[in-house]
């Protein structure tokens, strides 16, 4: 069984997770042109390494970042946001 440690709950299985995507900045949609929106909504670089990912636990409502190895699906670190 797969394991992610929730910022707030500790080590949890897998299942009771919800991926949220990548955490990228994201544009102000009052200033950027279509194409700007279209490429933050639909692009990624979906290249291979340590992202910062959303992460939703669904049994306590908690949404966090983890720090996950895409290549290797290794785990370096969870947080809640801001307390980096």
């Amino acid at each position: 069984m797969k394991i992610l440690n929730c910022p707030l709950n500790g080590p949890r299985p897998l299942q009771e997770f919800q991926f949220g995507g990548e955490v990228r900045e994201m544009p102000d949609p009052d200033r950027v042109s279509d194409e700007e929106w279209a490429d933050y909504v639909f692009r990624r670089s979906g290249e291979p390494g340590v992202k910062r990912e959303w992460w939703y636990h669904i049994a306590s409502g908690t949404w966090f970042i983890a720090e996950r190895n895409n290549q290797t699906d290794e785990t370096l670190r969870t947080y809640l946001p801001g307390s980096e």
